[in-house]
């Protein structure tokens, strides 16, 4: 059953599976991401194997607290500052959302959790072993990288992805077609069009769609410092998962991170592009879960 608490001073909407007693796991969603998009099967595999399991939605996203007093981004304005050395103007960054997952914990008086993210996430829980070190039991970045500005960018297929906004429509039918297309553009060969793909993207939907959110987390992002050079210094047993067929994060970004933190544990799987599908799932819950168990 989702809750509401507040958490890092902002309003956090968090949903539980698990005894409480036993060790912890947070899952932070990646850019745009509702808590609902954690495959219900990692929520369950992972509470069935003896796990406490928190979902959240992040800042500006789903039912937690909204930053409407900052309107829409300038993206232009925030590379322009960024490359002349300035701090760009945004409402927060990533190192605001690792706080707001700390904060979490905090609330739930929960002193060391493991931490998965997802893309977006991924970098979240970056800055928490950088900011919170001590906090973490282990750390898994999936499809994620670390903000170094060498690193190739996504494929003009997906950056379009980023770049398109909704149908400027209240049809739910026209959201839900333009957000199909959008996860095909990113999913790779595991993107099945079904019912209960479209079901998914539905139940988002009408759970909240606030794309201006989503502009001002992506903005976050590009307003960040790259975490290259601090993560050499971080000592969190970290598993970094990535597929070779990512369009939007390229596996370079998964490497690169592996190669960066310490004692990193690398596994790249064969076709898997930006997405979570079920063809994934079940090597991906034993990798987390074999992650866990080893630091726990």
């Amino acid at each position: 059953m989702e809750q509401m608490i507040k958490a890092n001073s902002i309003d956090i909407c968090y949903e539980t599976f698990g005894e409480s007693s036993n060790p912890a796991v947070l899952f932070v969603s990646g850019l745009g991401g509702q808590l609902l998009g954690w495959p219900d099967r990692y929520m369950q595999g992972v509470s069935e194997a003896g796990y406490h399991v928190i979902r959240y939605d992040n800042r500006d996203v789903g039912l937690s607290k909204k930053f409407d007093e900052a309107g829409t981004p300038d993206f232009h304005t925030v590379v322009k500052d960024k490359a002349a050395g300035k701090t760009p103007n945004v409402p927060y960054i990533l190192a605001d959302m690792a706080a707001d997952g700390i904060g979490l914990l905090d609330a739930l008086g929960i002193a060391r959790a493991h931490v998965i993210g997802v893309s977006m996430g991924g970098m979240i829980v970056q800055q928490m072993a950088i900011g919170h070190e001590s906090r973490l039991l282990s750390m898994t970045s999936i499809m994620s990288n670390t903000g170094d500005p060498s690193l190739p960018g996504p494929t003009p297929e997906a950056l379009a992805v980023l770049t398109t906004p909704p149908p400027a429509s209240d049809d739910i039918d026209s959201l839900i077609s333009h957000l199909m297309i959008n996860r095909k553009a990113i999913g790779g060969d595991g993107f099945v069009d079904d019912d209960a793909a479209r079901k998914l993207v539905a139940d988002t939907i009408a759970r909240q769609f606030y794309p201006v959110g989503t502009a001002r987390q992506r903005a976050g992002i590009m307003a960040s410092p790259s975490r290259t050079e601090i993560l050499k210094n971080i000592s969190v047993p970290t598993l970094v998962i990535h597929g070779d067929k990512d369009p939007l994060v390229p596996l370079e970004g998964g490497i690169l991170t592996a190669e960066t933190i310490p004692g990193a544990r690398m596994e790249i799987l064969p076709g898997m592009g930006h997405a979570q599908y079920p063809l994934y799932q079940e090597r991906v819950l034993a990798l987390m879960l074999k992650h866990f168990d080893d630091n726990g």
